[in-house]
């Protein structure tokens, strides 16, 4: 393993909770537009249709 001198614990818990958070953030976002093109589809099938000019 690549020796990170004394501070190693410390890196290393840094880059994990770096990976931890990103992951966080991609899963919040990809259930956020999961949700949102849900209420979108919703909403159009609610909609009245307009006449095509």
């Amino acid at each position: 393993m690549i020796d990170l001198g004394p501070h190693a614990v410390f890196i290393l818990w840094a880059y994990l909770g770096v990976a931890m958070t990103v992951a966080a953030l991609v899963g919040w976002t990809l259930h956020d537009a999961r949700s949102t093109a849900r209420r979108l589809a919703e909403l159009e099938a609610r909609a009245p249709r307009r006449a095509a000019r």
